[in-house]
């Protein structure tokens, strides 16, 4: 029973896992089908520019390479579908057992209740009883055994379905491996016909070899003579940036000397109308001090003279029995006590409140001395700034690495640095950023806030747009036709120009980023 138990939750834990495995695998097919769908619609696209390209050729690597990882990715559903059906074989050959002893054990319960049948029996068996709880006893025993063989014919009944159901799933695993070998079969022949194509378009390549070969020489002269002119435009750059920042520096310096000059004078201004306020407090401060010191003096020479009197006036009430007199004169006593008191409460009301200018002038010569400081940082920041003298700006170019967007969406076909071509083996590139294949008409944008340096244009009639930005350069060049101009200010997004026609056919961008006189991958900084 519990190898039965184990072996039913092998087979579930299989199927549900097999089930998510497969769903995950006909996801990605059904993705990477989709951009075989693209990859396409662009050859379709391109087909009538030029074949002879490395975008096309790229192009045509990449779509057989997804068409091999379909390939992959059916193979292993068909090894799962493979695994399906042979534990749903295992199960039925199991529920086939079972079935085979529930159907025998159904038979033996028919065969005994054929030779017992008949109500007579029944009756006899009955009446044989002993005695009435015996008799009711073989009453219950027979509804049992009646319910017994229902459950037995029912048992039999669903375990017939389960097989069914089974077999029915193993029938549609089968048809899905079926379809699947059809479809491997397709892709197969896909996949053949597009190496063939390749190697094809590898041939034409080896056709035009000489010439391609040729021309390809030539752009990099063309590339190089660019560069030349990019290295010696950015040292002008970094030349005059220099010679700017120096004499802005020593502008600076001079106006940073008399700003100072200004600003002392300024706060000696401050300093000594200050100086008379803060005497006039302290003298006020003193007058307020001297005046608490008094008036306490005063309070507490009355409260003492009230003890003196309230003792006098306490006597006079233990003799008031005795002589009238000396009770009127105690009387008298109490009423100076009373006044006594009063003067005392005035006189430390009055050194509260002198106490209270006291504490008010300190504060008004805190305040004082705060307010001394913030005027004369005021005036040294306002004296500086009717100087001309201020805080530079820093780049914010390096900053934004790596979250600037690309200047134009499309596929990468050069990589920075030096590589073997492509195709050509035998030639080495040395490129200083990358390049961009995109669709006829695609329109360069600016990717950070800067100044256009200068707009170069080459031999072959293409165009480069150096744009600077602080100590850094971005450079987009083989443009059919600029939309910006020196000395324009550009911000992230501004379209530079419309990308032109590469010597292959396709439309490329060549996109660098120089820091300073060194150039750096671009896909370091845009994404």
């Amino acid at each position: 029973m519990i190898k039965r138990i184990s072996f039913l939750i092998g087979i579930f834990l299989f199927a549900f896992f097999s089930g998510q495995k497969k769903e995950q695998l006909q996801k990605q097919n059904a993705e990477l089908k989709k951009q075989i769908s693209s990859i396409n619609a662009n050859l379709a696209k391109t087909q009538q520019q030029s074949k002879l390209s490395v975008v096309y050729l790229n192009e045509v690597e990449k779509k057989i390479g997804l068409r091999e990882k379909v390939y992959t990715n059916t193979q292993k559903e068909k090894r799962l579908i493979e695994d399906e059906i042979y534990l749903r074989q295992l199960e039925i050959n199991r529920q086939n057992r079972e079935l085979a002893v529930l159907r025998k054990n159904y038979a033996e319960v028919l065969v005994k209740a054929y030779k017992n049948k008949g109500a007579q029996n029944k009756v006899t068996f009955i009446l044989s009883s002993k005695n009435l709880g015996e008799a009711l006893r073989r009453i219950q025993y027979l509804k049992d055994y009646s319910d017994y063989q229902d459950k037995k014919a029912a048992e039999i009944s669903t375990a017939a379905k389960v097989l069914q159901e089974n077999i029915t799933l193993k029938q549609k695993s089968v048809k899905d491996k079926e379809m699947i070998l059809t479809n491997q079969q397709k892709d197969l022949l896909t996949i053949e016909a597009e190496k063939k194509t390749k190697q094809s378009l590898l041939e034409e390549f080896k056709k035009n070899e000489v010439q391609l070969t040729a021309e390809l020489k030539q752009k990099q002269a063309e590339s190089k003579q660019l560069e030349g002119q990019i290295r010696s435009i950015i040292a002008d750059e970094i030349r005059i940036a220099k010679a700017k920042e120096e004499e802005n520096r020593k502008a600076e310096a001079e106006k940073i000397r008399v700003a100072k000059i200004a600003a002392e004078k300024e706060k000696a201004k401050i300093e000594a109308e200050n100086k008379a306020r803060m005497e006039a407090l302290a003298l006020e401060k003193k007058k307020a001090d001297e005046e608490a010191r008094k008036l306490k003096e005063i309070s507490e020479r009355k409260a003492a003279d009230e003890a003196e009197k309230a003792k006098l006036a306490a006597l006079a009430d233990a003799k008031k029995t005795e002589d009238s007199k000396k009770a009127a004169d105690a009387e008298k006593a109490e009423a100076r006590r009373l006044a006594a008191a009063k003067d005392a409460a005035e006189a430390a009301a009055n050194a509260k409140a002198a106490a209270d200018r006291a504490s008010t002038a300190r504060a008004a010569e805190a305040t004082m001395v705060k307010k001394n400081d913030d005027e004369k940082k005021a005036a040294e920041t306002k004296v500086m700034t009717n100087y001309g003298v201020t805080t530079a700006v820093g780049n914010n170019f390096a900053a934004n690495r790596g979250k600037m967007g690309m200047p134009a969406y499309g596929t990468i076909t050069h990589r920075f640095g030096r590589q073997p071509h492509p195709v050509f083996k035998n030639i080495v590139e040395e490129n200083n950023g990358i390049k961009i294949a995109v669709s006829k008409g695609t329109v360069a944008k600016c990717v950070a806030p800067g100044t256009v340096s200068r707009v170069v244009a080459s031999a072959d009639g293409s165009k480069t747009v150096i744009v600077k930005h602080g100590d850094y350069f971005t450079i987009y060049a083989n443009l059919s036709s600029t939309m910006a101009s020196a000395n324009q200010q550009v911000s992230a997004g501004t379209s530079i120009g419309v990308i032109g026609e590469d010597f292959d056919g396709s439309y490329t961008l060549d996109f660098q980023i120089w820091n300073g006189s060194s150039p750096v991958d671009p896909l370091g900084w845009v994404n």
